[in-house]
């Protein structure tokens, strides 16, 4: 019986011990935290409104020379394609090219300076207007990541676009008496035919943005770029010679997709 009652209580004492072991609490595995990928290459697509100017000088040789300003305004539209390095885990460089096609245009009447040529008085209008029907950046960027998910970046390089401009002029002569500087008959308009003409001119641009990662491989962004075309001489060696500058204000949003496998996994 002795024995009996020994083998009893080891087995309560097992089944004891057991549960004390059951009610210890458990350490929990550590937490891994993500880490947001940048590197890799990227497409996306864009949209927004311009606000462009075109300076103009029309004859520029004449006494007719006149300064006109349009401002071309419209939206935009078009797609990109980059590549970025993260190069640390608050630093990102990367190059992007994109294409935009644009709604731009403006016009403008303009009074020419009045002449007088002995007994004969000038004058005239010139109708005018300037279009930018598309536009093509390739930038560097050099960007900060706020919070891992958070690009403020600056970007810059090489601006490429087309800028067309047109005029119509039309000129006035008016016959006037030598003595009593009254006018004699009626005026005579001689209206020139329209001339337009389109140039692919090279510049530079400057801007900055925001980019937030939705997801590993989603994005959004909003971006501001300044355009500059510099001057061109249009209609050279011609009576419509005219010179033309073009500068661009560019806001813009845009979805980008990156090439990536998702977001690596610090582990401590």
């Amino acid at each position: 019986m002795k024995k009996i009652l020994m083998t009893g209580a080891a087995i309560a004492s097992l089944f004891a011990s057991g549960a004390f072991a059951a009610d210890l609490p458990v350490k929990a595995p550590p937490m891994l935290a993500p880490v947001w990928n940048w590197t890799g290459f990227y497409v996306g697509i864009n949209g927004g409104y311009s606000w462009g100017r075109s300076n103009a000088t029309v004859d520029p040789n004449t006494v007719f020379a006149t300064n006109i300003r349009h401002d071309v305004n419209g939206g935009v539209g078009g797609a990109q394609i980059g590549y970025n390095w993260q190069v640390n885990p608050n630093w990102l460089l990367g190059l992007e090219a994109d294409i935009q096609g644009t709604g731009e245009r403006g016009g403008s009447v303009d009074t020419l300076p009045s002449i007088r040529i002995a007994n004969f008085g000038f004058s005239g209008t010139a109708a005018s207007n300037t279009s930018f029907p598309w536009f093509a950046t390739f930038r560097g960027r050099t960007g900060w990541l706020a919070d891992p998910s958070l690009l403020l970046y600056v970007t810059g390089g090489l601006a490429v676009g087309e800028v067309k401009f047109d005029t119509q002029t039309t000129l006035v002569a008016q016959r006037f008496d030598g003595n009593s500087n009254n006018p004699i008959g009626g005026p005579v308009s001689v209206v020139g035919a329209t001339v337009s003409e389109s140039q692919t001119r090279v510049g530079w641009t400057a801007g900055a943005g925001i980019e937030k990662k939705f997801t590993p491989n989603w994005s959004g962004k909003l971006e501001y770029l300044y355009i500059d075309l510099g001057s061109a001489t249009y209609f050279g060696g011609t009576a419509n010679e005219t010179s033309v500058s073009f500068h661009d204000h560019v806001f813009r949003a845009g979805i980008n997709y990156q090439f990536t496998a998702g977001p690596v996994v610090a582990k401590y």
